[in-house]
């Protein structure tokens, strides 16, 4: 994947958008208070240091990710939750080829969500315990109970975290790699992501 040096760099790098993310990050930057940097490679808006707003391209749409847009009044109703039930506090507003940009509506959502964070609001985030084990690991829980044992001996986080990874997979024999891939990490005490930590 290119690394993007420059927010200007990010923007040449989609001619088929350019128009519109140029219009975009202008509304953005009409704000005296956000400053512009390149964080996980978008251009990420900021004040104070903490992020208020992403710019990103895809193959359909553009769009501005709010990282506190739950919080937003969103009255001309525009914004999406990325991942219903996963993602809490970012939405995130789409702007397709065919879309006009009301330039005075996006600012207004703008200057909401700076002005926000100079309130120092944020969402609350609630964190779920709970969570449905997949049948592939209840089938190798039958098969193999020092492999439930071992499981039960983990945190309800790293639980969670390969149920998840199991039930994320769409394919049945992605999810039976997926299993075959964990049972050794599970069986040893290991969480799924421990190496990354």
């Amino acid at each position: 994947m290119k690394k993007y040096a420059s927010v200007d760099e990010y923007i040449a790098d989609f001619p088929e958008w350019e128009e519109k993310l140029r219009l975009l990050r202008s509304i953005v930057l009409k704000n005296p208070s956000i400053k512009e940097t390149i964080k996980w490679n978008i251009p990420v808006f900021t004040v104070d240091g903490k992020n208020i707003l992403g710019l990103s391209a895809f193959k359909s749409h553009v769009g501005l990710w709010f990282f506190q847009g739950a919080l937003l009044k969103d009255e001309a109703k525009v914004l999406v939750n990325a991942q219903e039930g996963k993602t809490q506090a970012m939405r995130h507003w789409k702007f397709t080829a065919l879309d006009a940009i009301p330039e005075a509506l996006v600012k207004v959502y703008i200057d909401e969500a700076v002005q926000y964070q100079k309130d120092g609001k944020t969402v609350v985030m609630t964190k779920t315990s709970t969570f449905a084990l997949p049948d592939e690991l209840k089938t190798a829980f039958e098969a193999n109970s020092s492999l439930k044992t071992a499981f039960e001996k983990l945190s309800n986080y790293n639980q969670k975290e390969y149920a998840t990874y199991i039930t994320t997979a769409k394919r049945v024999a992605t999810k039976e790699s997926r299993l075959q891939k964990i049972i050794p990490m599970i069986l040893e005490g290991k969480g799924l992501n421990d190496k990354y930590k």
